[in-house]
């Protein structure tokens, strides 16, 4: 039997569930989320996002789930509504000094610094120091409107760094892979060596094992 199709009015309440319990109090939700713990290269990209409970875009979602048309669509849509929306990011060189999970926690604090006084939304991550109280949800970005909405924000921020990024160094088709490890990219890592946008951190195995 097939699966009834959820509709935009039932998927936006139930993607706003605890958003709701913090406006019935009279409180702004942030979210907050990241992009980029995973790929060989490139900065890890957090964004946090106030949307105003009378200016929701319809159609938000986890990123992932989204394709790139879609995702810059609404992302451009949010931008128009957000109340407050910020992008932090560290660069490879930072990540590998202080690790993936510390660059991450400062990503997300960066980004959230101006949001005093809301309640903070954000995808897994707990004890982040942040001007406000704060929520971390498993798996948030496809639970939480406002996660769901910084996911967006930060991945196509992110994206769009990488199309830069393969500009400068066309050989790793940073285009296609925006710097995760798929296996074009690893090959072309072991044939012409990293350029500046690599985590050293995150290739040094990759470049001790023999090919093959």
């Amino acid at each position: 039997m097939m699966k009834a199709r959820e509709s935009d009015d039932a998927k936006l309440r139930r993607m706003t569930a605890f958003e709701r319990r913090y406006w019935a109090a009279g409180f702004e939700v942030a979210g907050i989320d990241e992009v980029g713990r995973g790929p060989l290269a490139g900065p890890v990209v957090s964004a946090c996002i106030i949307v105003p409970e009378d200016g929701l875009v319809s159609g938000v979602d986890d990123s992932k789930k989204l394709g790139a048309a879609r995702r810059e669509a609404l992302y451009k849509a949010l931008l128009e509504r957000a109340s407050y929306v910020r992008t932090a990011s560290v660069p490879p060189a930072e990540i590998d000094r202080i690790n993936i999970l510390n660059a991450t926690r400062l990503t997300m604090e960066r980004a959230a610094e101006g949001a005093v006084g809301a309640r903070f939304l954000v995808d897994a991550v707990a004890g982040l120091a942040l001007p406000g109280e704060a929520e971390a949800l498993i798996r948030g970005d496809a639970s939480s409107y406002m996660i769901a909405a910084a996911s967006i924000v930060a991945k196509v921020t992110r994206d769009r760094y990488m199309l830069e990024a393969h500009e400068r160094y066309p050989v790793y088709n940073f285009a296609r892979n925006k710097g995760y490890g798929t296996a074009e990219h690893i090959a072309a890592l072991r044939e012409h060596g990293p350029c500046p946008e690599h985590r050293r951190s995150f290739i040094a195995r990759i470049l001790a094992a023999p090919a093959g």
